[in-house]
């Protein structure tokens, strides 16, 4: 099929943008693969040291086995995450059956942003994805690896991962996922409980059965939020095995998916004949992939700030117009809570990735001719894992959707674009994800409340206060003025609000969950309000219009450009639970157009 005139624009006006930055980024891992295996260079003193703790050092440290590094973000406070615990075991195995050791190079933090939610320690979770990059570089830095398996699922964790993955674009790298947790309480039922406990409605007891019986094992949360998304984005950008995303853990499937990526990452190495440097695999048409992903599963907005972050540390430049215009092209194809009321395993079961990666192919929406972890193109992706004989085999994936009020063809899809709006304007530039937000209410014009924390939002609810018509301004909630946390805990309560009939939008500098959904909400807003944006000019009453159509952001009051800036008090967010160690972070982080990081 031939590719969409948009797939190619876009593409083309990527790679123009990024000329200069990419040549040299590929000129740096060019010769940093120059001098061949590094562990090669170092003294005898310097090896020993490193193969010292391995059962079979003194066969290594004489022969040019691959070495294989692990970077795990293993924990088992994340449900997600703890299914890593047994993994280190299975991949030396799987390694010394492949001829080649592997070590456990170093471990990532991995905060959970599910415990953190409309807490103080959510104010270190973005920054937490440049830690990790920050510590998997460390882990790797000892040289003495020829490929690196990175183990992580969750919200900032692949996107750090990946940022060092791309600094270590030399060496192969294999994604290697842990999966959802088997379905528990649908997500629409524990939505429910949430907001009937806004209300008043049922007490924190029902409350706590609900959320217990929705995160009920070891697991990704089944909701289609940012863990989930970063799964199907590791697919269409070729860093998985086809089809590994969404096999549950602790299942005969999934170990043997683990054992195919170590045999997979050993081939790869420049030690052998298929040698795929990860910058290789992380270029333009890769991240381009990940966009169409991104949109045809109506995936998180939190990887529309990642993905600028993990491009920028492979020399490739995006912009929030590289979003905007393919949204406006990739239908979206899944209705996945909180966009339906299906979850992940659902999605899977009705075809999952497979079937779309298919569609989407023969739709001309996907490069195609990419290098991938599997090896040929993205047309690999098509096909799904089965398990014969203690062995894994791809076979041709779904080609007819099995449920389509959860998965449909592209040439009959539930929307036809992704539903992702770049919005400009006088109140700055942002986001909205409209996939799951009712048509009538694309456009918001409402009077403004002006607050500078969430909290402050539910206090005047819980005090009556919204009773007509509103645009909820939580501003001061930026990378610079505190970490730009995520403001989910704000969604029942606004969703109350819209369910009363109030016409109701949000409009912030800070993030909204990837779990976020029918309410309208203008996020990423850039300049930040610390940082002297517009945002920091609003008053209470000012007439604010969002209009997702048009794609604009407006206060209509006049003489609003004029007005002096509010200035931002930072000393609620100096410290404590750490975050006074990250106060260089909030002086030197860069806007949230371009990823909000500090270390790319």
């Amino acid at each position: 099929m031939t590719l969409h005139a948009t797939i190619d624009r876009v593409t083309d006006r990527i790679r123009e943008r990024s000329i200069h930055s990419r040549s040299a980024y590929l000129a740096k891992i060019a010769r940093a693969a120059e001098a061949g295996p590094r562990r090669a260079h170092l003294s005898c003193g310097n090896q020993a040291h490193a193969y010292a703790a391995m059962p079979d050092k003194a066969d290594f440290a004489t022969t040019r086995k691959p070495n294989i590094g692990i970077v795990t973000a293993y924990n088992d406070m994340l449900s997600a995450h703890q299914p890593y615990e047994r993994y280190p075991d299975l991949i030396r195995q799987a390694a010394h059956a492949a001829g080649a050791t592997a070590q456990v190079a170093g471990g990532v933090p991995a905060m959970c942003d599910g415990v953190t939610q409309g807490r103080p320690g959510m104010e270190l979770s973005l920054f937490s994805r440049d830690v990790i990059a920050l510590a998997s570089g460390v882990a790797l830095t000892h040289d003495v690896f020829d490929a690196a398996l990175y183990l992580g699922v969750c919200d900032k964790i692949v996107p750090g991962l990946i940022i060092a993955a791309a600094t270590f674009g030399h060496i192969p790298a294999v994604f290697v996922p842990a999966g959802p947790m088997p379905s528990g309480l649908p997500n629409d039922e524990k939505s429910k409980v949430r907001q009937q406990f806004a209300t008043g409605e049922v007490g924190r007891e029902a409350l706590m059965a609900a959320e217990m019986a929705s995160y009920h094992a070891p697991g990704t949360c089944t909701f289609y939020g940012t863990a989930n998304t970063n799964q199907m984005l590791m697919e269409f950008m070729g860093l998985h095995l086809p089809g590994s995303s969404f096999v549950n853990p602790n299942t005969p499937l999934r170990e043997a998916l683990t054992s195919a990526a170590v045999q997979r990452v050993a081939a790869i190495t420049r030690l052998g004949n298929d040698y795929l440097p990860a910058g290789e695999v992380l270029d333009e048409c890769a991240f381009v992939n990940g966009i169409v992903g991104l949109m045809a599963t109506g995936g998180s907005t939190n990887l529309v700030l990642h993905l600028p972050a993990m491009a920028r540390a492979a020399g490739v430049i995006l912009d929030l117009e590289d979003f905007h215009d393919l949204s406006e092209t990739v239908p979206l194809m899944a209705r996945v809570y909180p966009n339906g009321l299906a979850d992940v395993n659902h999605f899977h079961a009705a075809g999952g990735l497979g079937f779309m990666i298919g569609q989407l192919l023969e739709a001309g929406l996907l490069h195609d001719d990419v290098r991938t972890i599997a090896g040929g193109g993205l047309g690999a992706y098509a096909s799904e894992p089965k398990l014969k004989d203690g062995r894994i085999e791809w076979v041709e994936g779904a080609r007819q959707t099995l449920n389509d009020k959860i998965l449909r063809p592209a040439a009959s899809p539930f929307a036809a674009t992704g539903g992702l709006k770049q919005l400009s304007g006088n109140l700055g530039r942002g986001v909205i994800k409209v996939s799951a937000v009712a048509p009538e209410r694309h456009v918001i014009e409402a009077p403004a409340r002006v607050f500078s924390d969430q909290e402050e939002v539910k206090a005047a609810f819980k005090r009556g206060e919204f009773t007509e018509d509103v645009v909820v301004v939580v501003r001061f909630q930026g990378p610079r003025a505190n970490g730009m946390p995520e403001l989910h805990s704000l969604t029942p309560t606004l969703a109350v609000l819209q369910d009363r009939g109030l016409r109701v939008a949000l409009v912030t500098d800070g993030r909204m969950s990837g779990a976020s959904g029918k309410v309208p909400a203008a996020i990423h807003i850039s300049p930040e309000a610390a940082d002297g944006g517009p945002l920091a000019r609003l008053r209470d009453g000012d007439p604010v219009r969002l209009d997702a159509v048009a794609g604009t952001l407006t206060c209509l009051a006049p003489g609003f450009e004029d007005r002096p800036a509010i200035t931002h008090d930072p000393s609620p967010s100096a410290e404590g639970l750490g975050r006074e160690l990250f106060a260089a972070f909030r002086r030197n982080v860069g806007p949230a157009t371009e990823g909000a990081a500090v270390v790319v």
